[in-house]
């Protein structure tokens, strides 16, 4: 069921500030689960259910959005002029295909054609005043009359598996953990829970400020991805965290220094689940929990993530093994935080 929640929310448009498809379903989703509902005035969605214990409850959060594109302008021969929405890797775009504005206007990125370009041009990083969008229009009006400044563009990508139980999509490192939580809020709970799907994660995680001052919760479990660099030519010192290997629970990102106690509670959790887990390597990104973890008077916050590789690309790459250790480690953890308040 994890995977074909994943499947469904992968496919669907969701660059940041314009989640409203993805938001769309995940209301529809959590409505017969949840107690209560609701979409927050940034776009989050809020979604309340009762626990079998009525401590403290736990906010549980996951991001909406992807990364993506923004029409900026045009070219007198009709190309499209962009700027990127989050942190893309530009080497990763040439040639891929881009679905612009509400009409999903196909496209491809284009640069200038290799045999153009000088010794210095072909060894730098693209810039991406570089590139541009074909949308396979004569000239400007033409192109004017397809999209418009301001329109947003998504990558286009399929969901496939391949090789040994792995899977290929775009936008899987977000959500995941809208999957995850889906699936949490479909079963009896041990303690009260508000799970938030949070929006802008991707530009500097803007929802979440908003959400964690409306929920003000005391602890905090956010669920997303961490890049796996088990790959050719990278230093083993440097690799990190792997596919196949579990969960990942770090102890500390470029944004926040996770709550020891919560990340210890995570890590027995695990070892006695038998639940495999792994950490990180280097501190990486930022995450919704450093606008949690900040608000109100602060709050406790923990992660759990899913090995990624090609993270903010239009081919991210899962194992499904480490999916589901993420959601039976979430599963577990929030009956570890039961106990705790009944004892």
């Amino acid at each position: 069921m994890l995977l074909n929640e994943l499947n469904l929310l992968c496919l669907l448009p969701g660059v940041a500030s314009r989640e409203e498809a993805v938001r769309d379903y995940i209301v529809s989703a959590a409505k017969p689960h949840a107690d209560e509902v609701r979409v927050d005035r940034m776009g989050n969605v809020l979604a309340y259910k009762q626990g079998k214990s009525h401590g403290t409850p736990v906010m549980l959060t996951a991001h909406m959005d992807e990364v993506g594109v923004m029409v900026t302008g045009f070219t007198d021969s009709g190309s499209v002029k962009f700027d990127f929405v989050g942190e893309v890797d530009r080497r990763a775009v040439i040639g891929k295909r881009v679905f612009l504005g509400k009409a999903g206007v196909p496209g491809v990125f284009g640069m200038k054609p290799i045999h153009l370009t000088s010794r210095e041009e072909r060894q730098s990083y693209p810039k991406t005043g570089s590139l541009y969008i074909d949308i396979g229009a004569k000239d400007k009006a033409e192109a004017q009359s397809l999209v418009s400044r301001g329109d947003v563009g998504v990558f286009a990508s399929e969901f496939l598996g391949f090789g040994e139980g792995r899977i290929k999509s775009q936008a899987i490192s977000g959500r995941v953990g809208c999957a995850v939580l889906l699936e949490l809020m479909k079963q009896p709970l041990p303690v009260d829970c508000t799970f938030v799907f949070t929006v802008q994660e991707e530009v500097g995680a803007r929802g979440a400020f908003g959400a964690a001052f409306s929920v003000k919760p005391e602890l905090a479990l956010v669920i997303g991805s961490a890049a796996a660099n088990d790959l050719p030519d990278v230093p083993p010192e440097r690799q990190g965290c792997a596919l196949g290997k579990g969960a990942v629970i770090p102890a500390m990102d470029r944004g926040t220094v996770y709550d020891r106690r919560l990340f210890t509670l995570l890590r027995d959790t695990a070892e006695a689940a038998q639940i495999p887990w792994q950490m990180p390597g280097e501190p990486e990104g930022k995450t919704d929990a450093m606008a949690v973890q900040r608000s109100c008077s602060g709050a406790a916050v923990a992660a759990i993530a899913a090995p990624v590789r090609y993270a903010r690309t239009p081919s991210e790459v899962a194992a499904e093994s480490d999916l589901e250790a993420v959601l039976q480690l979430a599963e577990a953890f929030l009956g570890a935080v039961g106990k705790e308040q009944k004892g």
